[in-house]
């Protein structure tokens, strides 16, 4: 009767084994494991998403600086020589202007024959309305056209700068027409000083019309 004992505390220790300390830490493991494989999928895909996001936001600005407008920017030639014009017409149409008000400074031209600058600058036809002075409203626009021959307003992005300048200079060459037919046809005279502007005036107009043409100033379609 004694020999069954030991099997018996063979399956008590057998059963201690599986339900005893050994099994509880083997779960506990089992669960640590579990858990740091979780925060590693985690963190995985928290870098995908971050990477994701990143090109996105590239597009993003990349599509935000594709919208802005863009316009054609003149050569560097063109922007000096429209602003050198504009300055000499400057330099001239002040120095009408002085000799206009100033009885005292004489022009230095010529006062006989068919070049007489004192007769066209002094002829009832040198005020405009009786009211304004030739001289200064070509002085007027000279110091609008330097502004607007500018390398500074060449390069600028708004479109209505370049219609601006090519409205002014096209008004400036209609008023030179009427004063060279006023010259030739009503004083019979000439002034040296005036066709020195309206020479100045129109090869702005050809400048400025080309480049209005090609489209300088103007909204590029192909980067628009």
């Amino acid at each position: 009767m004694a020999a069954p004992k030991p099997a018996t505390s063979r399956a008590s220790r057998d059963r201690g084994t599986r339900g005893g300390r050994p099994e509880p830490q083997a779960s506990q493991a089992r669960r640590n494991q579990a858990r740091d494989s979780q925060a590693q999928r985690g963190a995985a895909q928290q870098a995908q998403a971050r990477s994701a996001a990143r090109p996105a936001t590239g597009t993003a600005t990349a599509t935000a600086t594709a919208a802005q407008p863009a316009t054609r920017i003149a050569p560097l030639w063109l922007q000096l020589t429209t602003w050198i014009l504009s300055l000499l017409g400057l330099g001239v149409s002040t120095y009408l202007t002085i000799t206009h008000y100033d009885t005292a400074v004489t022009l230095a031209c010529s006062d006989k024959g068919v070049v007489n600058c004192g007769l066209v600058t002094t002829s009832p036809e040198s005020m405009v309305f009786g009211i304004f002075p030739v001289a200064v409203l070509g002085l007027a626009f000279f110091v609008f056209m330097v502004v607007a021959t500018s390398p500074w307003a060449w390069r600028s992005k708004y479109p209505q700068v370049a219609i601006v300048r090519l409205a002014s200079v096209v008004v400036g060459i209609g008023f030179v027409l009427y004063l060279v037919y006023t010259e030739l046809f009503t004083l019979d005279h000439i002034c040296l000083w005036c066709t020195s502007v309206h020479v100045l005036t129109f090869l702005l107009f050809v400048l400025i019309l080309i480049s209005a043409a090609v489209g300088y100033g103007f909204r590029d379609p192909d980067r628009a």
